[in-house]
């Protein structure tokens, strides 16, 4: 829906690891004053304990927002925080990369930042570019992708914003094959054996502490093609998961690891 702000906020409170960063990244960071128990990235953003997945709208407004950003509305969250007088900005996950452009020029916009947030976007979209345009001009052609979400094998399929960013350097995705109608399957480990993907994407270092080590000690693993070329790539689980400025360090992960592919 609309939402109006009348005046340019100085007590934001995300609750959006993703709008955190962007806010920060923007030169908004001076005008937060909380954010989520999941927003850990930058240090100096002020983390608290208040929770965007089960929300308490009375320790959210004891903080005097007069913005809150969200990236989930769970029982109605942003309608209760309406009813109190505080605009809310729900950013729900970006689908397209467009969409998040999208969203950091959004919050430019409302905390006068506009200028910055364009830069930002510029920036993103330059070094994107590039980092696609280099990976692509060395990597093989339709070489496939495994992005493992956590041990037991979820995933992401192209449908996601994750495999649209695997789409812009022409990656087949493994999951797409075998979805069965979810956009976040399980594959089973003979399924991701036979797949035999070119390059793997752990996205699940932090959490759960995989390694290629690990991945090559399960059984059938060591002969696949991504263990034998080394195109084994370890991200940071926040990373590999937002949709923010960090965007161009997930890229660049795995254009270094197309351009180390392409030269086994």
């Amino acid at each position: 829906g609309t939402v109006t702000v009348s005046k340019r906020p100085t007590r934001i409170v995300s609750l959006s690891p993703t709008a955190t960063e962007t806010l920060f990244a923007i030169g908004a960071g001076a005008q937060v004053v909380a954010v989520d128990d999941q927003s850990d990235y930058p240090r100096a953003a002020p983390r608290t304990s208040l929770s965007g997945f089960t929300p308490n709208v009375e320790a959210i407004a004891a903080y005097r927002p007069d913005l809150v950003v969200i990236s989930f509305d769970p029982k109605g969250l942003s309608e209760a925080l309406g009813r109190l007088g505080i605009p809310v900005i729900f950013h729900n996950a970006a689908g397209k990369v467009g969409g998040a452009y999208q969203q950091i020029r959004q919050l430019g916009r409302v905390t006068g930042r506009e200028a910055t947030a364009d830069r930002l976007v510029a920036g993103m979209k330059a070094r994107i570019a590039a980092i696609v345009a280099r990976a692509r001009a060395k990597a093989p052609e339709r070489a496939s992708v495994f992005h493992e979400l956590d041990p037991t094998l979820y995933t992401v399929t192209s449908n996601t914003f994750i495999g649209r960013v695997y789409a812009l350097f022409g990656l087949k995705n493994v999951a797409d094959a075998a979805s069965g109608g979810s956009d976040y399957p399980q594959l089973s480990p003979e399924f991701v054996v036979s797949s035999n993907p070119d390059v793997i994407v752990l996205a699940d270092t932090v959490c759960c502490g995989q390694t290629a080590g690990t991945l090559a000690a399960r059984p059938g693993w060591a002969g696949i093609k991504a263990l034998r070329t080394g195109s084994v790539v370890r991200i940071d689980d926040s990373i590999a998961s937002r949709w923010g400025p960090r965007l161009v360090n997930f890229v660049r992960a795995v254009g270094t690891a197309l351009i180390r592919l392409g030269s086994a």
